[in-house]
């Protein structure tokens, strides 16, 4: 019999029983009531224990009751009335009525009994187990339904790389390829209407997210321009967020203009105060070589294209920007919504002073009328019929800047595959989808990559499978401005994202080469290398990408800031991945209108087969991720991360300390009590991972709380979004990073005017805690903490 069977018996038997003996109370003598009361009767009488201030319940049963009553003011009310005569139960009960009595029981057994039987069968029917398959009754036209197994983690790959195409892929390049999507042009919101309409398709319920955003275009009307020798150059090209307005001063050649190329030059005593400085594109962005040139108070600068680093023509314009940061600069840390009023703001990260670009024509024609020395190692550019040479204090050069602050609405498109258990918990696979032209590698290939990966999940949940999690697709816009458009969505649900976004998974720019290379939270290191165990080889199907390159295989890069993830790992302290498979030489076609199919095809041999090996790696990162009831993200990664920068801290420390520079006061007993604190905790969870039950899905949430909260937990709560919008102790970038307290350390060393051993001491007592409260969390609730942690 089932259990609802069961009670429907013992509710029956019960009203059975009920019922004979109401029958039976019916032939009683009604002297068994007192006043309409019954006579018998278990009460709880509550009194005051007048020795103590606690309060005790005594039970007071029907004997009790009686003799209770022979004294106080009931047992004197009842003495005003003659009490009733009992009749004997036994002599109430005959044998006709228990005779009654037992039928009716029986009776109602049997009823019950059929009851249960019949709900058994009518559940039996109605909910199948998973593993029948439901046939029609004999002589009914239906058809028969069929009902999935769960499937085992190989069903699962199986299936993904069945569906997820070369075919599909190619399609998908042409369908999204476009000349002309600029952010917020109408190519931009045409590709984002078909994003909507494929979402759509797919059986999703796509939104958008509308953003009123402030970037810097060209002149409206005319170009900017550079003067030399009395000869004016029109340019093009421009660089967004650049400072507008005139500069003039005499040309300095800076080679990448990186930092040590500028310590270079002022090794070699050259004032850079006021300079124009001449640098080449490539190695670091235009933004970090404007900020390199602000530091040592230069008056403008200018970047071309290199021929011996960008191979096409001289006449070709560069597009780019400036802001040393993410997202719209007008509105730090806060989100450009609905045209929402703030006071005037504007980022740390724009720059004081004019910048642009030219023409590698330009800069041949400049660099043939320096003079000054010839910069040894610095000569071996592409120029033709020129030597390099520094440039002296005659060399004048004028820089105009003219470029238009305009207000655009952008829009980012979403989709969303709802996880089965965990819905509100997810990871977004994202791409840039504007470009300054047609953005081939940029933009067209990380968009189509997404959108395949977006039919391909929704087709295999259609075919049984169940993710635990979320998968958020999400296109971005405004992305060659610096990550603008994924970068105001993050500020405009930071205090929700960092609790629920799990990873961030970015296909901007995953095809311009064949070696892999990938950027990433330490955290996510584990998972890129299992992965790419499982993927195949594009060039040889019966290697991995795993072993294809031996052990010595080096893939990991340090993220930085131009990378598309780096807001979601610096910003918001999700980890995040960006990868590409890309060449020992920078794809030269970014940041111009030369970005398209034909060029990428002739730098990429099978570009269809690898978008579609970087799809299998994007997917099967997701599809662990949201499959598996733990988080593959491995805490004790960061541990040789922290231990690493504390190494440097320290090595710094004892030279200064025996220098007497620093005060021997200043002890690295407490920053090396928090490294261990976090390795305790980060060991410690790994060991009850291994001794949990993985199938008990409600402590590994708990333990995924966990988990999640690490990346989170390195953001420094000491430093404002506003001022410091990076604020990983570890992967961001300011004075509350444990690179920037190194660097203070060195500076002290050489003397520099901007040591200051107060603020020396600042920095090293909140980065500290930041790190200790991070182990803190990561050890679980408090009072299971020792000692130690």
């Amino acid at each position: 019999m089932s259990w609802e069977g069961f009670v429907a018996w013992a509710l029956l038997a019960l009203w059975g029983f009920s019922f004979a003996l109401e029958a039976d109370q019916k032939n009683r003598h009604n002297c068994f009531s007192f006043n309409g009361e019954p006579r018998s009767y278990t009460r709880f009488n509550l009194t005051q224990n007048m020795e103590g201030d606690n309060s005790q319940v005594e039970m007071k049963l029907s004997s009790d009751m009686e003799e209770e009553a022979e004294g106080n003011g009931v047992g004197e009310h009842m003495n005003h009335h003659p009490r009733p005569s009992y009749v004997s139960k036994s002599s109430q009960r005959s044998p006709r009525n228990i005779c009654f009595m037992g039928i009716a029981i029986l009776l109602l057994f049997i009823i019950g009994y059929l009851v249960g039987y019949l709900a058994h069968r009518k559940a039996d029917k109605t909910y199948p187990s998973c593993a029948e398959d439901l046939a029609p009754d004999d002589g009914e036209d239906m058809a028969p339904i069929e009902t999935v197994p769960s499937l085992d983690w190989s069903d699962i790959t199986a299936m993904f790389k069945s569906k997820l195409t070369t075919d599909s892929i190619e399609k998908s390049l042409s369908d999204f390829s476009s000349d002309s999507h600029q952010a917020g042009s109408p190519g931009d919101e045409a590709l984002a209407n078909k994003l909507m309409g494929r979402f759509k398709s797919y059986g999703m319920n796509p939104w958008t997210d509308e953003h009123f955003v402030r970037v810097q275009d060209r002149p409206t009307s005319g170009t900017n321009k550079v003067t030399f020798q009395n000869k004016t150059y029109a340019e093009s090209g421009f660089l967004s967020y650049s400072a507008t307005g005139s500069a003039q001063g005499a040309a300095l050649y800076a080679y990448y203009g990186q930092v040590e190329d500028l310590r270079r030059l002022q090794d070699l005593r050259i004032n850079m105060s006021g300079r124009v400085l001449l640098v080449r594109a490539g190695k670091i962005t235009p933004a970090e070589k404007v900020a390199n040139a602000a530091s040592v108070n230069a008056g403008a600068v200018l970047i071309y294209p290199d021929p011996a680093d960008y191979s096409f023509e001289r006449d070709t314009d560069l597009f780019g920007h400036v802001h040393l940061g993410c997202g719209d600069p007008y509105t730090p840390a806060f989100p450009s919504f609905n045209h929402t009023q703030f006071p005037p703001a504007k980022s740390s990260g724009l720059p004081a002073i004019p910048a642009q670009t030219i023409r590698a024509s330009t800069a041949a024609a400049i660099m043939k009328g320096l003079g000054g020395d010839s910069p040894r190692g610095w000569g071996d550019g592409g120029l033709r019929d020129v030597v390099y040479k520094l440039g002296s204090e005659s060399d004048l050069i004028a820089v105009e800047v003219n470029n238009v602050l305009t207000e655009k609405k952008i829009h980012n498109v979403f989709g969303v595959i709802k996880g089965f258990i965990d819905a509100d918990r997810y990871v977004v696979i994202g791409a840039q989808r504007d470009a300054w032209g047609p953005g081939y590698a940029r933009s067209t290939v990380g968009t189509s990559l997404l959108v395949e990966l977006a039919r391909t999940f929704s087709e295999m949940v259609n075919n049984g499978f169940k993710p635990k999690r979320s998968v958020v697709f999400a296109s971005w816009s405004a992305g060659e401005y610096g990550a603008v458009g994924a970068t105001e969505w993050l500020e405009g649900y930071l205090s929700s994202l960092n609790m629920k976004a799990f990873s961030y998974i970015s296909l901007d720019g995953v095809v311009t080469g064949s070696s892999f290379k990938a950027s990433a939270s330490p955290l996510l290191y584990d998972l890129i290398q299992n992965t790419l165990k499982e993927v195949s080889s594009p060039t040889d199907a019966n290697k991995s990408l795993y072993s294809e390159a031996g052990s010595n295989w080096e893939v990991m890069e340090p993220m930085k800031m131009s990378d598309p993830a780096y807001p979601f790992q610096a910003f918001s302290g999700i980890p995040s991945v960006s990868f590409r498979f890309t060449s020992d030489k920078e794809y030269p076609f970014f940041g111009t209108v030369l970005d398209t199919k034909r060029n990428l095809d002739s730098k990429v041999f099978n570009l269809r087969v690898l978008t579609k090996t970087a799809g299998e790696i994007a997917g099967q990162m997701a599809l662990q991720l949201v499959h598996d009831h733990l988080l593959r993200l491995n805490v004790e990664k960061y541990t040789n991360t922290i231990r690493s920068k504390v190494a440097q801290i320290n090595k710094e420390i004892i030279s200064l300390q025996s220098s007497g520079r620093v005060p021997k006061t200043l002890r690295m007993q407490w920053l090396m009590s928090a490294l261990g604190s976090y390795s305790r905790a980060s060991r410690n969870l790994n060991t009850n991972i291994q001794n949990s039950d993985l199938d008990d899905y409600e402590q590994c949430r708990i333990i995924n709380n966990r988990i999640m909260g690490v990346e989170r937990d390195l953001l420094s709560p000491y430093v404002s979004p506003r001022e410091n919008p990076f604020r990983h102790i570890l992967l961001g970038s300011g004075s509350h990073t444990l690179e920037a307290l190194r660097e203070h350390l060195v500076a002290i060393k050489e003397n520099s005017a901007s040591g200051n051993i107060d603020l020396l001491r600042n920095q090293f007592a909140l980065a500290t805690w930041t790190i200790q409260s991070c182990a803190n969390a990561l050890a679980g609730s408090v009072w299971e903490m020792d000692n130690e942690i």
